[in-house]
């Protein structure tokens, strides 16, 4: 779902005034140009965008649904994202969660296949500002937010899908009878903490109702690595109709790779912690990673899921 190695290549040279062919290329699939829905910058959970959702949840017809997949190289080189090949935990999460996400819908949704053919889906972008504004970048720090006082705005944006997968999906749809499809994605993404009261606690405000907690000690200008859902709710076109995120695991790093300033990577372990972590604050205790996909869901089709 991510964006080519040349477009990236020459975002971060700075070399806009290339060929038109070139800049085509990088302006068509992936762009966030008439994807549907407008760049958003929220600073504060809930992180969505599009049209509100009351609007999308008047509309009773019929929607479709994708088993959830994992997106290498969101926010960071693939090589340092967990593997999702099968057998390794993160594989495991994505048959969890797409089975959980076919009992929230229930019957008021069809679960459609992914289309045969190669084809870049929509990119639902969400994390710390960039640098270079690209997703893979290093995260945004300025002085005032180093000391935990200035704005601290997210980037929430998509991008537009390929003809390869737009034309399948379209005929899939068309044929399950539905006109809107819920595209979910897990991946890693990166977030910059908080710093809160005069003693100087730190929190990362991951989603819907979900702060986590961090030592004081911790560096706010070291991004730290989260494991999040991104989704999006489009029309047969592919075109966003409205889009969110809801992070619901964070990658503590040891005190002195932080005090160093390096960041912490995510590996399989901390996806097979995430698989059984339950969210302590809430009745009942749910596992987390339910709880994130439970509010996306709602969200992007204005829908209460089913009872568990």
């Amino acid at each position: 779902m991510s964006r080519t190695s040349l477009c990236r290549r020459l975002m971060r040279a700075g070399l806009f005034l290339l060929s038109s062919i070139s800049l085509a290329a990088c302006s068509s699939t992936g762009a966030t140009f008439r994807s549907g829905v407008g760049d958003a910058f929220p600073e504060h959970p809930p992180y969505y965008a599009g049209v509100s959702r009351a609007a999308v949840g008047a509309d009773a017809s019929r929607i479709g649904h994708l088993p959830i997949v994992f997106q290498r190289g969101a926010s960071q080189s693939a090589i340092f994202d967990p593997q999702s090949g099968l057998g390794t935990p993160t594989a495991a999460l994505l048959v969890e969660m797409s089975a959980y996400l076919d009992t929230l819908v229930g019957s008021a949704s069809t679960r459609l296949s992914p289309p045969a053919a190669a084809g870049v889906p929509p990119d639902v972008r969400f994390g710390c500002l960039t640098d270079s504004g690209m997703p893979d970048d290093d995260c945004t720090v300025d002085d005032d937010s180093a000391l935990g006082r200035g704005r601290q705005q997210m980037k929430l944006a998509v991008g537009r899908p390929s003809p390869e997968w737009t034309t399948p999906m379209r005929e899939t749809m068309a044929s399950a009878g539905v006109s809107r499809a819920l595209v979910i994605t897990l991946e890693v993404g990166q977030m910059l903490l908080r710093q809160r009261g005069l003693a100087g606690s730190k929190e990362l405000e991951l989603g819907t109702g979900h702060t986590a907690r961090f030592p004081w000690l911790t560096s706010l200008e070291t991004p730290v690595p989260v494991l999040q859902l991104t989704g999006a709710l489009v029309d047969q076109e592919g075109k966003a109709i409205r889009i969110g995120a809801e992070a619901f695991q964070a990658k503590r790093p040891p005190f002195l790779l932080s005090s160093s300033g390096a960041q912490a990577r995510l590996l399989d372990e901390d996806v097979t912690e995430a698989r059984t972590r339950r969210r302590e604050d809430l009745p009942g205790q749910p596992l987390a990673w339910r709880v994130a996909l439970r509010h996306l869901v709602a969200q992007l089709t204005g829908r209460e899921p089913a009872p568990r």
